[in-house]
């Protein structure tokens, strides 16, 4: 009998495999019942509606084989004018190469990228859904070349988050998506920040203006206005438990047979550090619910980007949250929600207040 899983994320170690990273590529297990059908749009907000109907017509150009879009012709444009149904010309109309919903965090752009992946996976369209971290971290770990062919055997990329942080990222990604894009695969991105406007406040934005430029080139961009659905008529977050309550709510649910872990606040921030963010998710591996003590206001900006990303990953897996110390809402001090980042933290703080509130009702 396997050993049962450590009851700490501080005493686990994960070393997923490059094929595990490449199977990982679907929509997370929060996301499995979304569907155009099930994405609610706000009457008041008719960019939500809009938005619905632009991924249905892309799904029912880019479901079946690559190569077998509907519409086209062999006229101007080639492959990719056929693949989305261009005209030709040099004239604006056409479709881009990929669709881009922009929006704040909350409006439901990742149910609706996810509905995308839904409608047009299939046996002869297999698609691919991964954040953007996790295709940069792809391209790391098999090599820049293996994640190409790797992806490019797919009808559809969906990349959700899509930020770039780095000028390494700013690089490598136009080089990713051109190659897709020459090789005739789909692409659909979300991001809280428009293509043209990516890596601003983050790095000198002026010197990397034509990669940038080169990303938002691809896409066509669709804004879904709105707010965050998580907080809409609920409060926020919920009043941290005493170091004892948590202590006793991990046992208890240990004691049950579930995957409970609990890990003090720092420890765990220190932790982090040590394990590549590419193994995040394999760290929340059998992993039912997260207890934390002695939360604490984070103010090096390295330990609270790597919060941001072990937080994606809990709530891709919807596992409640019990936690101490400093309310959530503390989390990320002023001086970085009002950095380059901030919409990062406020996506973070966002998903963690969610968790909460599941983990406060279990």
């Amino acid at each position: 009998m396997p050993d049962a899983p450590a009851a700490s994320l501080v005493e686990r170690d994960p070393r997923p495999s490059p094929q595990r990273l490449l199977d990982d590529l679907v929509p997370p297990p929060h996301f499995t019942g979304a569907r155009f059908e099930t994405y609610r749009p706000d009457p008041s907000q008719p960019t939500q509606a809009e938005a619905v109907e632009a991924l249905r017509e892309r799904a029912g150009r880019w479901s079946g084989a690559k190569g077998a879009a509907k519409g086209g012709g062999k006229g101007g444009g080639g492959a990719l004018a056929r693949l989305f149904g261009r005209s030709g010309g040099s004239g604006g109309g056409g479709a881009k190469e990929g669709i881009y919903l922009d929006g704040g965090f909350g409006v439901g752009k990742t149910h609706l990228l996810t509905s995308l992946f839904h409608a047009v996976d299939g046996p002869s369209s297999p698609a691919a859904y991964g954040t953007f971290v996790e295709y940069t971290n792809l391209a790391g770990a098999l090599g820049f070349r293996q994640a190409v062919e790797a992806l490019s055997a797919k009808r559809l990329v969906c990349i959700d988050e899509f930020e770039l942080d780095d000028p390494g990222d700013t690089v490598l990604m136009s080089r990713l998506l051109r190659e897709l894009s020459d090789a005739g695969t789909a692409l659909a991105a979300t991001s809280n920040t428009l293509p043209d406007a990516l890596g601003e406040g983050r790095f000198a934005a002026e010197d990397f203006l034509r990669e940038i430029q080169a990303v938002a080139s691809r896409f066509d961009v669709f804004r879904v206005d709105g707010e965050d659905y998580r907080h809409r008529g609920l409060p926020t977050p919920p009043p941290p438990a005493t170091d004892e309550q948590v202590r006793e709510r991990a046992h208890a649910a240990r004691e049950r047979g579930e995957g409970a872990v609990l890990d003090s606040f720092d420890a765990l921030a220190g932790h982090l550090a040590t394990v590549h963010p590419s193994r995040y998710g394999a760290l929340l591996d059998g992993v039912t619910s997260v207890h934390w003590t002695g939360v604490r206001p984070v103010s090096d900006q390295s330990v609270a980007l790597r919060l941001v990303v072990l937080g994606d990953r809990m709530y891709d897996r919807d596992l409640p949250l019990v936690a101490s110390g400093a309310p959530l809402d503390q989390l990320f001090p002023e001086e970085l929600m009002r950095g380059g980042y901030r919409k990062k933290y406020a996506r973070a703080v966002s998903r963690l207040t969610a968790l909460a509130r599941e983990g406060s009702q279990v």
